[in-house]
């Protein structure tokens, strides 16, 4: 009996496209010929097509979530240069690109003065994080901050907290250039709050520890917020010239 199955290149588009299958619907004529070609069976074609659809959509989503991140720049830990600070613990920083600290919901702290590499760093810890699936944001503290203290005077403050809840990976760059007053410190602190042992958080900042109620309003709000973020950290301090002026 003739079969009644139209194979007509027109309906195998309209069918992919229905089911979203954008990559198989761009490969699948050249993966029928080397099927043939190769005396490829049924099974192994179908897997083959499977496997093509697979990478795609991983790759479609790495890119779905570095937009998503907002990184200044795109960087990577292979293009760093770890002979140019004065000080720096390499294998410990390569150690976080296991991401462990991510799946333990841990915290990296980067510490050093202008220039030395700490938003490298933290970006292309959170490029990599992005690469293995997960949620990234990237912004200045600054910047943060005045977002957070807008959505509470807006009254849109709880739905910011849970668009940040969603957030995997939260990085926030160069903590320390400037002060806090008690109601941004507040807002901050919540968000420190929440994050605690459900979500990691890596922070640049040029102040020490010890310096931090310049940040804050009192060495007792300081100590509120370091209280959380190095119960479950991974302290990382680099000393040396600014590599921005480097050969002036």
């Amino acid at each position: 009996m003739k079969s009644t199955i139209n194979t007509s290149p027109d309906h195998i588009a309209r069918l992919l496209k229905q089911f979203k299958l954008i990559d198989i619907q761009t490969n699948y004529e050249s993966e029928i010929a080397y099927a043939i070609e190769n005396n490829i069976g049924h099974r192994e074609f179908l897997v083959r097509l499977l496997e093509i659809e697979a990478e795609g959509k991983r790759e479609r989503n790495v890119e779905k979530n570095i937009k998503a991140a907002r990184f200044e720049g795109i960087k990577t830990l292979d293009g760093f240069d770890f002979s140019f600070p004065e000080k720096i613990n390499e294998s410990k920083i390569r150690d976080l690109e296991t991401l462990s600290f991510i799946e333990n919901k841990e915290n990296v702290i980067l510490i050093g003065p202008p220039g030395v590499g700490k938003s490298h760093i933290g970006i292309s810890l959170g490029v990599l994080a992005c690469k293995k699936g997960f949620k990234v944001l990237f912004t200045t503290a600054q910047e943060f901050i005045d977002k957070l203290y807008k959505s509470y005077m807006n009254g849109t403050l709880d739905s910011t907290f849970k668009a940040i809840r969603k957030i995997e990976v939260l990085i926030i760059d160069e903590l320390g250039h400037f002060q806090m007053d008690k109601e941004k410190e507040s807002i901050f602190f919540q968000i420190i709050r929440q994050r605690y042992e459900k979500g990691s958080l890596i922070i640049t900042t040029n102040v020490p520890l010890g310096n931090w109620d310049k940040i804050f309003s009192s060495k007792l709000a300081a100590t509120a917020i370091l209280d959380r973020l190095i119960h479950h950290c991974h302290l990382i301090s680099i000393t040396g010239d600014s590599y921005r002026v480097k050969g002036k």
